[in-house]
Order: C-alpha cells, then sequence, then structure tokens
C-alpha cells in the first residue's frame, strides 16, 4: 500500500493572529470578533481529518524541524530575516497590514519553512514518493525581502532552492492557492531552472507589499522569461475550468520544461466556501487537481511530488479540500463525501482567460 508521508511540527500553533472583522481590527459595533482568517483551529481540522478519515491508514507521520537562518537565506535576505526575528521578539504587531505577528510566530515560521525543507529531502534520499508538509504560517506570498498576505517566509521557494543545491537541475512548482504565488513569483522571475506556475482567481496587485499583478504577461525576465506562468481565473470559475487550464496549458508547458521534482503550493482557499475566494471549486476538484499533479509527476519525476500547506480559510471544508487533494495524488478512492458543495460548474467561464494565457506563453512553449 502506497503511504503518504505527513510531516507537522507542533510549533505552527505558536503564531497568535488574534482577531477582529476578517483581518482587520475588532470593532465597536460588533458584539463578537472573529478570529483571523489565518488561524491555528483550521490547521488543527486539517490534521484531525487526517488521523481521523480514511485516508489514515495510508498515511505515516513525521516530526518536522526548524529552518536555520543558512537555509532561510537561500531566498531571502539576511537584513529581512533578522527584522522580522526581531518584531516577534519586541512582541510583534502587523508586519503588513493584513499580516499579524506574535512572539511566538518567529517558531512557527522557522518551523514552517524546515518542516517543508524537511519533507523535501525526505523525497530526495529515496523515503518515499510523496510527501505533505501541513504547516503555517503559509508562504508563496513572501518576497526575498518583504511579508505579504499572511506570509513570512516563502516555504516552496526554500524548497525548492534546496533541491537545485542538492543536484535538481529542474524544479517545477505548482501553486493553486486562490491567490496569486507573488512572493515566489519574485524569488524565480530571471531563472530558468525553477518553472513557476500560479493558478488563481483575478485581484490584481494589493499594495506595496504586493506589487505583481499576476497577469500572464508577467512571463518572467531574462534568462527567466517564458518561464513563469500565471493563469488568472475569473471569480467562480469552478472544477471544470481549472481543471482545463491545467490539462489544456499547463500540463504542456510543465512536459516541455521536464521537472525532476514537483512541487505544489497546495492551498484550498479556492473552494466553494472560503471567505479569501470566490472560485467555487469542490471536494472532487482538488481531488482532480491531486490526480493531475500526480500524473505530471509520473511523467518526469518518477513519482516524486512534495506538496506544502498554503492558504485555505473555510475551517471545516477547508479540510474536507485537503483530504481531496491527498487522495487524488494517492490515486486512492477515500469514501468521504462532500457534506455542502452544491454550486454549479461551468467549465467553459474561464475560455477568455486561457486563451489570454495561451497567447502569452506561445512564443516560449509553441502552445
Amino acid at each position: 500500500m502506497e503511504q503518504l508521508h505527513v510531516f507537522w511540527h507542533d510549533d505552527a500553533l505558536l503564531h497568535d493572529t488574534g482577531s477582529g472583522v476578517f483581518e482587520q481590527p475588532p470593532s465597536p459595533l460588533l458584539a463578537e470578533p472573529e478570529l483571523h482568517p489565518e488561524n491555528a483551529v483550521r490547521l488543527l481540522n486539517m490534521k484531525a481529518i487526517l488521523e481521523r478519515g480514511p485516508l489514515a491508514e495510508h498515511i505515516r507521520w513525521h516530526e518536522g524541524r526548524h529552518a536555520d537562518t543558512e537555509e532561510l537565506a537561500l531566498v531571502h535576505d539576511r537584513g529581512y530575516i533578522e527584522s522580522i526575528r526581531q518584531f516577534c521578539a519586541e512582541g510583534g504587531g502587523l508586519v503588513t497590514w493584513s499580516t499579524p505577528l506574535s512572539t511566538g510566530s518567529w517558531q512557527a515560521a522557522l518551523a514552517a519553512a524546515g518542516t517543508t525543507v524537511a519533507a523535501c529531502d525526505f523525497v530526495l534520499a529515496g523515503g518515499a514518493q510523496i510527501a505533505f508538509a501541513l504547516v503555517r504560517p503559509p508562504g508563496h506570498h513572501a518576497q526575498p525581502a518583504e511579508a505579504d498576505g499572511y506570509c513570512l517566509f516563502n516555504n516552496v521557494a526554500l524548497a525548492a532552492e534546496h533541491a537545485r543545491g542538492s543536484g535538481i537541475q529542474r524544479v517545477a512548482v505548482l501553486d493553486w492557492d486562490v491567490h496569486h504565488g507573488n512572493g515566489t513569483q519574485e524569488c524565480f522571475y530571471e531563472r530558468n531552472d525553477v518553472l513557476t506556475v500560479s493558478f488563481h482567481m483575478r485581484h490584481g496587485s494589493w499594495g506595496p507589499a504586493h506589487p505583481q499583478t499576476g497577469s500572464p504577461d508577467e512571463v518572467g525576465a531574462g534568462e527567466g522569461e517564458g518561464f513563469n506562468v500565471n493563469v488568472e481565473l475569473p471569480p467562480g470559475t469552478g472544477d471544470g475550468g481549472y481543471l482545463r487550464a491545467l490539462e489544456e496549458v499547463v500540463a504542456p508547458v510543465v512536459d516541455r520544461f521536464g521537472p525532476e521534482l514537483l512541487l505544489v503550493a497546495c492551498g484550498q482557499d479556492a473552494n466553494q466556501f472560503d471567505p479569501n475566494g470566490r472560485q467555487c471549486v469542490t471536494m472532487d476538484g482538488f481531488r482532480r487537481l491531486g490526480e493531475a499533479a500526480r500524473a505530471l509527476a509520473d511523467r518526469h519525476c518518477e513519482g516524486r511530488v512534495v506538496l506544502a500547506q498554503e492558504g485555505g480559510y473555510a475551517r471545516t471544508y477547508s479540510a474536507f479540500c485537503l483530504h481531496a487533494t491527498l487522495a487524488g495524488v494517492l490515486g486512492v478512492d477515500p469514501a468521504l463525501e462532500d457534506p455542502c458543495a452544491y454550486l454549479p460548474d461551468d467549465p467553459a467561464h474561464a475560455d477568455r482567460e486561457l486563451e489570454l494565457v495561451r497567447s502569452a506563453l506561445a512564443a516560449y512553449w509553441q502552445l
């Protein structure tokens, strides 16, 4: 029986993001504040469903670890790393308008980065073909010298750079978090050894900490021109649109690139009930994304795929969607029913956007 190796560190729970009006401070107009969307509860639900659900018999758990400064410096400026450490040591606060930190956030961020690299190391050493890092805070918005969108250090980018330093020539990163993976894009924008692919809801730049737009014409620069793929999708795209984007546009690019390792920035905030996204993807859609990622890994990477948790802020449904994703990667039927998806799906909803992506990439990949 094939096993899924899940890496976890308890320090993920030390990152206290507080409560208020979604991402904003509490309002005196309301009786009860709500948890910040990036909270420990969502990760505890994900851990619980993997321990208690039908996939449990396929899972082996591993203790994660902290990253050290030298590892963080693979993609982050040393001055920036020290500024985050000092900010947390002084009690924290808002490091960007939507990203609160506490004293424990430093330990959590080290654990997220180190645990993701540990999962990657395990696969590279031949311990398994599939590993998943169940971590927080997420990472894909973190740029070399800028925190953004709940993210401090770019866990997947660090794993990609670590893999390159371990002898892997070509790494592909698939990011289906609902938001643009601007940090990962920034880390490798002028590189041709790491193919970065982001599927995301159209939202554009959201301020000085996120100047990238996520549009298809951000294709990379210099040696990296053509190696950054942005699949910008309209709100409400749904299962069919996401699968068409992967199968018709992204898979041909990945096939031509021929990676030796596949990394997945595995967010669930494109789901039907997420407060931070409007993409209407169901459990079945996530299962099929998992299947498609595994097929790419089987074709090019000897089945080697490492997934790292990103967003997913519907605290219950995100856990179910994660379970479905990992079942798809494993290729098993976990017999877990969708408890609440109901919105209709229109596979043609993103036709115009997919054509824009094809046009932006045609000169590089003969699409």
